[in-house]
Order: structure tokens, then C-alpha cells, then sequence
């Protein structure tokens, strides 16, 4: 068997080894950390388990409040955002709300619903500090201005039956 002149010379077979071993997991670490963001795009229209995920991701505290007709998760991030998150009986995330001195990450609360919101955002609205949006199938309401962020997002189609819009808060 003839030995490998691929290599460097001066490398022993350990520290070959080493190598392969350390680039296999910078390789497997890489793969974990694109798999995240894929598991951390929850809420809106997804199920209850989004919850914990975002409150994990939000380093937040979460607080259940159940009603007759659904459960808020309540959300506290360590920046006094308050993040509530409306959850059906048959465990869907219908609605999300918030408020605070700083806006939550929109594209975690909103999940595939973001990209919708962004395009509609883009487009002529009036005024600066109020964006309102009013689709089929999603409406998304945020007032804002230093320090004061409010807002809602909802899918009409979810809503359970019974729940007005003004609980949503």
C-alpha cells in the first residue's frame, strides 16, 4: 500500500484526525444553526407549541391567561414589550397583539404572514405612525411612535366563534 502525498508534509495521522473531526463539527454546527431560524418562525396561524419557542428566543417570561373561548400567552420580553398571543381551543394561534417601548420581532410574531405584511407596508399609507392593513385573511393594525408601540394582527378566518375583534388587544 502506498502512502498519501495529498497531504502537507509534517502532518502526523492524529492530527489529520483532529482536523477531520473539528471540520465535521464546524459542518454539523453550521447545519443546526440554519436549521433555527426554520423552527423559530411561529405564531400566527401555526400551533401553541410556536409559543414557547418565541418566548425562548425572546429570553421572556410567558404568562397563560385562559378565557371561556381561547388562552392569551402573554409574553414579557426583558425590554417591557408585552408580546399576547390568542390561541384557539383547537390549539391555532388566531391573533397576536402587542405593546411597549419597543417593537417585537414582526417576523417571528407574524411567521409566514410577515412577508404579506411587509409587501402591503411598502405600499402608500396615511401617516407615518399608523399602518393598517385589511386583507380576506389577515388584518394587521400597529400605531407607533418613540418609545409607544401598540399593534394587532389577526386572521378573520380563525377567529373563533363568539370572539369579537375588540378582545383582541
Amino acid at each position: 500500500m502506498q502512502p498519501n502525498h495529498d497531504f502537507a508534509p509534517g502532518i502526523s495521522t492524529a492530527e489529520r484526525t483532529q482536523n477531520a473531526a473539528s471540520i465535521v463539527l464546524l459542518a454539523s454546527i453550521a447545519l443546526v444553526m440554519l436549521a433555527l431560524p426554520c423552527s423559530a418562525s411561529a405564531t400566527l396561524g401555526e400551533n401553541s407549541t410556536s409559543t414557547e419557542v418565541d418566548r425562548a428566543s425572546m429570553k421572556a417570561t410567558l404568562r397563560m391567561l385562559p378565557t371561556v373561548k381561547y388562552t392569551v400567552h402573554e409574553i414579557q420580553t426583558p425590554s417591557g414589550t408585552t408580546l399576547r398571543e390568542y390561541v384557539s381551543s383547537a390549539g391555532t394561534v388566531f391573533a397576536v397583539a402587542w405593546q411597549g417601548p419597543v417593537m417585537p420581532d414582526l417576523r417571528q410574531a407574524l411567521g409566514s404572514y410577515f412577508d404579506r405584511y411587509t409587501e402591503a407596508a411598502s405600499g402608500k399609507h396615511a401617516g407615518h405612525r399608523h399602518l393598517a392593513i385589511r386583507q380576506p385573511d389577515l388584518v394587521v393594525q400597529s400605531n407607533g411612535r418613540m418609545r409607544s408601540f401598540s399593534g394587532r394582527a389577526y386572521l378573520p378566518l380563525l377567529l373563533p366563534q363568539g370572539v369579537s375583534v375588540e378582545e383582541i388587544q
